[in-house]
């Protein structure tokens, strides 16, 4: 057992609770919620080191053997998750020191930040469903009174329709997971698939599968996303950022882990399904993009677009195709937090979102331009940017598992990502300056070192790919090889 574990659930729930005792001490909040996550990312790079050497490591809360207690379970695929996740909040969060306004810090901003951290980091770590259900809850819980926090119209029209959604689907979890103990008698997900590879994934099995791809498709915003656009758009940035970064890919990596790991017997059936709701999701996501001339419209379909494309290479279940599906998460886990703060300040500088309103933004502001210009190219998967690697091994998994059609979708509508993004530049920041500095809205002071380290880590990530090849492979093995999993969660005797 490994206590080490725990420490980036308990740490964010510890400091969110002090924060909310000092309700009026800013400075202390401000300073808990980057120690607590530049603490989370310290754990989470030894964890690496001792999943490396030593293999997928585990705790089982009150000394309780799996399946019978509460597991939690750290492999590559989590931890790195956790410590991007951690990396991402934490410059969102120094963006919003200098934009989020004083009201909502001062109605426990930073300690709903931190408790959603502690469900995200509960969901990516968890050993069995009920508690990824209980995870799933903490974390949408703050994010209900995050996406409402400031309370005008607009945020209180979509996050009604956020919350709305997101208990349908909770409720529809909840349905699965009854259905699916009554017929496993476990809830463990390691016992789940030593059970499940015994009877088969059949019949009624199949169905419970289909639910909990329907209940983790609305969550992650595959195709069911008629929610994301809207509730993300009306967000404050920093928050949407965090949401857009962090939240849909707990979705993601829940679809990842169980049907990869309980639900994986009957790839033909549930895969091409993925497969089918990824190429659709790309289709949607990037028509919408292309069709709208609102920043906040164009990079919250953008995001869109980026969760079909990393279920497209997880639906090859290709070993190129997951190893794409894996580059690609953590890439897009940045550089979608880094192009909703870059559109953010954008309107937060010139007081509009509608591109036939600006132009020649670049000769004020070059820096933020040459970001945006760096960020659209990421997005898009150009050489050498984060993104190109995760898009050439996708396309070649695809391939490789005869979807010509999905990888030629995922090729198709990265050509529509570049041109909606760069509709964005070659509109706001190149032409004749129509922004004179005493007409500016707001002021760019405290808001660009964020946006420049989170440039930054989309360049290194892109040159430094082969530095994180091994930690890569090894959560690609970790998925594609169930045993590991399993052999660590419940050892030799398997249940």
């Amino acid at each position: 057992m490994n206590n080490w574990v725990v420490l980036p659930i308990v740490m964010p729930i510890i400091s969110g609770m002090i924060m909310v005792v000092f309700k009026n001490n800013i400075r202390l909040h401000r300073f808990l919620s980057l120690l607590t996550l530049g603490l989370i990312g310290i754990v989470s790079v030894l964890l690496l080191g001792q999943i490396e050497t030593g293999g997928i490591q585990t705790l089982y809360l009150g000394g309780w053997q799996a399946p019978f207690g509460i597991t939690l379970v750290a492999d590559m695929f989590a931890v790195l998750l956790v410590l991007v996740g951690a990396t991402v909040t934490f410059c969102c969060l120094c963006y919003a020191f200098s934009s989020i306004g004083n009201d909502r810090e001062r109605h426990y901003f930073y300690a709903l930040c931190l408790f959603l951290i502690a469900g995200v980091n509960g969901s990516f770590l968890t050993g069995d469903i009920f508690n990824l259900f209980v995870c799933f809850e903490v974390m949408l819980v703050a994010s209900y009174v995050l996406i409402s926090i400031g309370g005008t119209r607009i945020q209180l029209r979509e996050s009604f329709k956020y919350i709305l959604i997101n208990m349908l689907s909770s409720t529809l979890f909840l349905v699965a997971i009854a259905y699916l103990y009554s017929l496993m008698g476990t809830l463990n997900l390691a016992h789940l698939s030593v059970r499940v590879a015994d009877v088969g994934q059949g019949g009624v099995i199949a169905a419970v599968a289909l639910l909990f791809l329907i209940v983790f498709s609305i969550k992650a915003g595959l195709f069911l996303f008629f929610w994301l656009p809207g509730s993300y758009g009306a967000a404050p940035t920093a928050i949407a950022a965090i949401f857009a970064s962090l939240l849909t890919k707990v979705g993601i990596y829940a679809i990842i882990r169980l049907f990869s790991l309980v639900f994986y017997h009957e790839p033909a059936f549930t895969h091409l399904f993925i497969g089918v709701l990824a190429g659709v999701t790309m289709v949607l996501g990037a028509m919408g993009a292309v069709a709208y001339w609102d920043i906040k419209r164009i990079i919250t379909y953008n995001v869109v677009v980026g969760i079909g494309f990393i279920l497209a290479g997880f639906a090859s279940f290709t070993l190129v195709g997951v190893r794409g599906s894996m580059y690609y998460l953590l890439h897009d886990m940045i550089i979608k937090a880094l192009i909703i703060l870059l559109g953010g300040t954008i309107i937060h500088l010139t007081g509009t979102g509608r591109l036939r309103d600006m132009s020649g933004l670049i000769r004020l502001y070059p820096q933020l331009g040459w970001m945006f210009f760096i960020a659209a190219f990421s997005l898009a998967g150009v050489p050498p940017l984060s993104g190109f690697p995760g898009k050439v091994f996708i396309t070649a998994g695809t391939f490789e598992a005869d979807y010509f059609w999905l990888g030629g979708i995922g090729l198709f509508t990265s050509l529509l990502v570049l041109y909606s993004i760069m509709k964005i530049f070659m509109s706001v920041f190149w032409g004749y300056t129509n922004l004179a500095t005493d007409n500016e809205k707001g002021t760019a002071k405290g808001l660009l070192p964020s946006m420049a380290f989170l440039t930054v880590l989309t360049i290194a990530l892109g040159l430094g790919v082969e530095g994180i090849h091994s930690y890569i492979d090894l959560a690609v093995e970790g998925v594609l090889n169930p045993q590991a999993y399993i052999g660590a969660v419940l050892g030799s005797g398997g249940y």
